[in-house]
Parts: structure tokens; C-alpha cells; sequence
């Protein structure tokens, strides 16, 4: 028992512990009530945000002294984002629910290591504006999303550039389509659809 309470005393006494304590007891706060506890809480943690934070319950953050966000950022049920090698989101960016954001992953390169002595390699996750991402997403560290992307429910987006625009489905994450393809193109059938082109 007093080892338990040492340690309980320990992680009060510095500042990610407390950040800890604090985030478990706001999770499950339901409600427009627990939304604007969330929003006052968090916004002062960032290392920027934006206008109309939305934070649902259950979201966890690791690092969040590393995330920085524009304006509208809403973020689902039981998010979890680990920001140790930095997070970025665009203005208007909609995350579904159980997205995860890694920036950080342990390194495995050494043999003569077990992979849990060897570590972590940081890299930077950057989402543009006007991204939804779909419930169930992994965000893997090092992947760079353009503005404008979707990210499919549960695929796996890898240390890639995305380009502006497009749609992505699967594990690993793919490239499906383009937002506004088809839209900018009519089919032959709907461009002789009037009767005047009709001849006689």
C-alpha cells in the first residue's frame, strides 16, 4: 500500500502525471457540459489551436504540448493521438471515431537489441485542411495528408505524402479517387441527353 501511494504521490508531483489524472477524470464527462470542459482544459495544453476545438469522450493524448491545430478541429469518440514527434492539423479537419495519430514508433534496426531497449525515431505528421478521416483510421508517423483528403474508415495511411484531393481506402491505404472527378465529367449518354440534339 504505501508503495502505491509513493507512487501515486510521484506522478502528482510532475506535470504529465497530473496532465494524466486530470485527462482520465474529463474523458467520460458527457455532454455539451463535458465538450466545453474538454475545450478549456485542452486548449491550454496545444502548442496552438485554433477557433471551435470539439473534443468528444474518451479521447486520449500523449504529448499534446506537440500538437498544433487550426480552426474546427472536431475529434470523436475514443480518439488517441501520440504527438512525441509532433502533430499538425489544417483548419475544418473532422475525425470519426477511434482515429489514431502516431508520431513516434519504436526503432528495430539494431540486431543486437531487443526492439524495447532500442528507443523511438520521431516523425512529423502533417493533415491539411478540410480532411475527414473515418472511424477506425491509423495515422502512422511520418505520413504527410494533403488538404482536402479522405481517409476511409479503418485503413492504415503509411509515411507517405497524400496528395490534395483524394479519397484513400484499405490497409495499406490507397489512393481510390478524387473528390470533384466526378462531377468535372459527364457521360456520354447525359451530354445527348437534350432533345434538341436530336436530329430529324
Amino acid at each position: 500500500m504505501i508503495k502505491l501511494l509513493k507512487q501515486l504521490y510521484w506522478d502528482l508531483s510532475h506535470r504529465p502525471g497530473r496532465f494524466g489524472f486530470v485527462q482520465w477524470i474529463l474523458r467520460e464527462v458527457p455532454g455539451n457540459f463535458g465538450l466545453e470542459l474538454r475545450y478549456r482544459f485542452y486548449r491550454k495544453h496545444f502548442a496552438k489551436v485554433g477557433r471551435n476545438l470539439s473534443v468528444s469522450q474518451g479521447v486520449r493524448f500523449r504529448n499534446i504540448h506537440n500538437i498544433a491545430a487550426g480552426n474546427n478541429l472536431s475529434i470523436g469518440d475514443c480518439c488517441f493521438f501520440q504527438g512525441a514527434g509532433g502533430i499538425t492539423f489544417g483548419d475544418n479537419v473532422l475525425l470519426g471515431p477511434s482515429v489514431m495519430i502516431w508520431s513516434t514508433n519504436h526503432r528495430s534496426d539494431d540486431l543486437s537489441k531487443p526492439i524495447n531497449q532500442q528507443g523511438y525515431e520521431d516523425k512529423k505528421v502533417v493533415i491539411g485542411s478540410d480532411v475527414w478521416i473515418g472511424a477506425n483510421a491509423f495515422i502512422m508517423p511520418g505520413a504527410q495528408i494533403g488538404d482536402g483528403v479522405i481517409i476511409s474508415a479503418g485503413a492504415v495511411v503509411g509515411a507517405k505524402a497524400i496528395p490534395p484531393h483524394r479519397i484513400l481506402a484499405g490497409n495499406p491505404a490507397r489512393v481510390i479517387g478524387t473528390r470533384g472527378a466526378q462531377s468535372e465529367t459527364s457521360s456520354p449518354s447525359q451530354a445527348s441527353s437534350d432533345p434538341s440534339d436530336s436530329k430529324t
